[in-house]
């Protein structure tokens, strides 16, 4: 009889399936690497924007209070984006003539809105709220790095989910005294791991299984 298959046609049937595995592993790898690249979560890339305004310069070097900007962050669920008029407190006594501010003044002249490239954004079936956050004494920084050494506004982190669990299953790690909410270079004493505890208790937080629920961040 006549064999349908040459002798090493299992060796070769064997071989492109290990290949084909391996392929498919290989892309999956690939994909997890660019889904969680700078390249795909934009991290630390500075979008155009009307105006570049400078965080660093305003909050940093004129130790601005991120609250004179953001005024609705400790109340509302989001932080607010300044009105002009709120930028020309400042701007109408100095730089009042400045090229590069003339956006500003045409807004507030005219009474329409700059559109703003959003830099910090989470999917819409995700629920945040800065107000209830800055209430239980977790910082601005902790989410959005150092604004106040930011030329140009960019997002720090991904805001993976992991990222907000790591968070809800162990606040006490981020947890901070009141008068350091706004403190853009604070990091964790030596003494976290006790304060952050206490701190915990003090403002009633939540325990992990339920700061973990779905609903918590799922509405």
């Amino acid at each position: 009889m006549r064999q349908l298959f040459a002798p090493g046609a299992d060796a070769i049937l064997r071989l492109a399936l290990l290949t084909g595995i391996l392929g498919i592993i290989t892309l999956l790898v690939i994909a997890g690497f660019v889904s969680e690249s700078n390249y795909v979560t934009t991290v630390g890339v500075a979008p155009a924007q009307p105006v570049p305004f400078s965080h660093k310069h305003h909050s940093g070097e004129l130790g601005i209070d991120c609250r004179y900007c953001h005024q609705q962050v400790e109340v509302q669920a989001t932080a607010g984006i300044p009105p002009m008029y709120t930028c020309m407190t400042c701007h109408s006594q100095i730089w009042t003539g400045s090229e590069m501010l003339a956006p500003v003044r045409a807004s507030l002249a005219n009474n329409t809105a700059l559109h703003w490239t959003r830099v910090n954004r989470l999917p819409d079936y995700v629920y945040f709220n800065h107000s209830i956050h800055i209430d239980k004494n977790i910082g601005c920084s902790t989410c959005h790095g150092a604004m106040d050494q930011m030329q140009l506004t960019t997002r720090a982190q991904a805001f993976t989910m992991a990222f907000c669990l790591n968070c809800h299953r162990n606040p006490e790690n981020f947890i901070r005294t009141k008068e350091q909410i706004w403190n853009m270079e604070w990091t964790p004493p030596s003494n976290q791991a006790t304060q952050g505890a206490d701190l915990v208790k003090q403002y009633h937080i939540r325990g992990p299984a339920q700061l973990t629920d779905c609903s918590i961040c799922h509405r």
